[in-house]
């Protein structure tokens, strides 16, 4: 059997990964206002379990990247999915912080996986001036999970509470290890149903190290070595905090500054995700046709997160300045959240466009890693800043934007192959 467009098949796989990745993640802040009313638990416990998430999660983007580049994308992602499902399931039988802490540890180390892992599969199933727009692909599965989250978990809290929510939204992730192993039979080189036009396209624009079995990838000593590396690091970690922000905290936000329910979070909370969603999908083909159209890798890449990077600064001087509302406030968002998706993918890709074969996966778990860090530091300042007011926490994120646009210039003088 052939299957036309396969590497599409598995990309649209890994994006349904994502968007169980986020409703497993989101499940706990959108019931949050349940949740503590019924342990009795507070806001800052909330920071110090999101925080203990994300370091969970920084040191797994890490370990999981070199696990994806050791026992290759197919048997990773069944590893990454099955421990964050399960972990997810986990969170029924929580009784308070320890509890909660505990599992969220699990469900970091699991969920970690899943954006080295995408990386590195896209670098095997994709040219390059279509890697980008795969991985717009992928990121959208992260806008359309958080758009999709809350009014599913809504729902499911309404039905039967958030215990229940826990174990339902768990078990989804580990049904899709059964499509993953059915599609997803070997690289491009090697697979069955892959065409031969397919796969003439696909190796025709890689380099030979990336599908060659006994290239030996680079310790992190000689990534590091590279200056170009440096880019991935420094922008993600200062652009990672304003995705992160809203992730973790708008939900919070609208409880506190409106007065909303797990309900009314449930209805509200998904529209800032439909213009992440565009933006996903946006970056990634506006990247792509540049390229198609004769831009250099490094032309299409800096300009393309230069103009995120200005849709983002301005929404979020406008979350300071008109959001009088909850739903200009949702509005608002939606259109940084564009901006972030614009940038991220094509940042992402930068470790594919660096290097290839096993040093793909160790660069971007380390960028994820980096990136998690300084979202840990912003999560520890949110519960004391917010207490006087938000805006100065919308103001940090707005002065980090330039400097993650600037530091890719500077870092990468110019994004192409090192040798």
């Amino acid at each position: 059997m052939k299957v036309k467009g396969l590497r599409w098949w598995i990309i649209g796989l890994i994006c349904l990964a994502t968007v169980i990745n986020y409703i497993d993640r989101s499940a706990l802040s959108i019931m949050w206002p349940s949740i503590s009313e019924d342990l009795g638990m507070s806001k800052n416990d909330y920071a110090l379990i999101l925080n203990i998430f994300m370091i969970a999660y920084a040191v797994g983007q890490s370990v999981s990247g070199r696990m994806f580049d050791k026992i290759g994308t197919r048997l990773g992602f069944i590893v990454s999915i099955s421990v964050w499902g399960v972990a997810t399931m986990l969170h029924a039988l929580a009784r308070g912080l320890f509890s909660f802490s505990a599992f969220r540890v699990l469900l970091g180390l699991g969920e970690a996986g899943n954006w080295p892992g995408a990386v590195k599969s896209n670098a095997e199933w994709f040219p390059v001036k279509e890697r980008a727009m795969a991985q717009g692909i992928f990121n959208a599965g992260a806008a359309l999970g958080s758009v999709v989250a809350p009014p599913l978990i809504a729902l499911l809290w309404v039905a039967f509470g958030w215990k229940v929510t826990f174990i339902v939204v768990g078990a989804i992730g580990l049904l899709w290890v059964l499509p993953w192993v059915l599609v997803n039979k070997a690289k491009p080189n090697k697979h069955p149903w892959i065409t031969e036009e397919e796969k003439k396209y696909i190796l025709a624009g890689q380099s030979e190290a990336d599908n060659n079995p006994s290239a030996e990838g680079l310790s992190m000593r000689q990534i590091l070595s590279h200056r170009e590396s440096w880019a991935v690091l420094i922008s993600r970690f200062f652009v990672e905090p304003i995705w992160w922000l809203f992730v973790g905290w708008m939900p919070i936000y609208l409880a506190e500054t409106y007065g909303f329910n797990v309900k009314e979070i449930g209805f509200f909370a998904w529209v800032p995700y439909v213009g992440a969603a565009l933006g996903s999908l946006s970056g990634g083909y506006f990247a792509g046709r540049l390229m198609l159209n004769g831009a250099s890798v490094d032309r299409a890449r800096k300009l393309t997160i230069t103009i995120g990077g200005v849709i983002m600064f301005l929404g979020l001087l406008a979350t300071i300045l008109l959001a009088d509302s909850p739903l200009i406030f949702v509005v608002i968002v939606a259109f940084v959240l564009f901006g972030f998706q614009f940038i991220i993918s094509n940042i992402q890709t930068m470790p594919s466009d660096l290097f290839s074969g096993k040093s793909v996966g160790s660069l971007a778990g380390l960028g994820g890693t980096v990136g998690v860090f300084s979202v840990i530091i912003m999560n520890f300042l949110v519960p004391i800043i917010s207490e006087i007011s938000y805006t100065p926490i919308f103001i940090m994120i707005a002065v980090f934007v330039p400097l993650g646009v600037a530091s890719v210039y500077f870092f990468a003088k110019e994004i192409k192959p090192i040798d």
